[in-house]
C-alpha cells in the first residue's frame, strides 16, 4: 500500500487536530502545552510519513504519536519526584484517613458521590472538577492514574513506560485514588 495514497498531511489539521487537542487536553490538563503538543505531533509525522505502513488510519496513527509524546510529558513530571516526597505523602495519607489500626477514621469514611445522573451539564461540572483535584496530585500519581484509567493501559507497560516496579505502582494507584476521593468529598459533595 503506497503511504501517498493512505496519508494527506495536507487535511490533518481540518481532520484531525480537534480531536487530537481534545485528546491531549484530557490527559494533561494544560490548555498550552496541549496546543503544543497536536504541533509537535504534526511535525513528528511529517518527519515520519516515510514509514507510514497504512496498517492504522491516519488518526490512529497520529493519535499514537500524541501517545507517545504524553508519555514523555508524564516522565519529565514525575522524574522530580523523590523517595523522600512519597514517603511523607504516605506518612500524611495514613494521618489523615485512618487509624493505627487501619480502619478508616470515621470523618474520612467513603461517602455517596451522587455522579450516577445523566445530567450532561451536571456530568460536565463534575469532570471539571474531577481535573481539578487529579492537578493536585504529584506528577509521578497523576501519570499512573492517568495511564490507568484514562488510558486503559496494562499495569506492566506502565511500570516499563514509567520506570517503577509493581509493587511502587500499587501503592502509587491506591494513593492517587484515596487523594481524588478526597479532593472530590471536599469540593464535589
Amino acid at each position: 500500500m503506497s503511504t501517498l495514497n493512505t496519508l494527506n498531511p495536507h487535511s490533518w489539521v481540518d481532520n484531525h487536530a480537534d480531536y487530537l487537542y481534545a485528546y491531549a487536553l484530557s490527559r494533561i490538563s494544560d490548555d498550552e502545552q496541549a496546543r503544543d503538543l497536536v504541533q509537535e505531533v504534526f511535525l513528528a509525522a511529517l518527519e515520519k510519513v516515510d514509514r507510514f505502513e497504512g496498517r492504522s488510519s491516519e488518526r490512529t496513527w497520529l493519535t499514537a504519536i500524541l501517545k507517545n509524546k504524553i508519555i514523555d510529558i508524564y516522565r519529565k513530571r514525575s522524574s522530580g519526584l523523590t523517595n523522600n516526597k512519597a514517603e511523607k505523602a504516605a506518612v500524611h495519607e495514613q494521618e489523615d484517613f485512618f487509624h493505627e489500626d487501619g480502619h478508616w477514621r470515621e470523618e474520612h469514611y467513603p461517602r455517596e458521590m451522587a455522579v450516577e445522573g445523566h445530567d450532561p451539564l451536571h456530568n460536565k461540572e463534575f469532570q471539571h472538577v474531577l481535573q481539578q483535584c487529579m492537578q493536585k496530585l504529584p506528577a509521578l500519581w497523576l501519570a499512573v492514574f492517568t495511564m490507568k484509567h484514562i488510558e486503559d493501559e496494562s499495569t506492566e507497560n506502565i511500570c516499563t513506560e514509567l520506570r517503577v516496579t509493581s509493587a511502587n505502582f500499587w501503592v502509587i494507584i491506591h494513593r492517587a485514588k484515596l487523594n481524588l476521593r478526597a479532593c472530590l468529598q471536599k469540593t464535589w459533595i
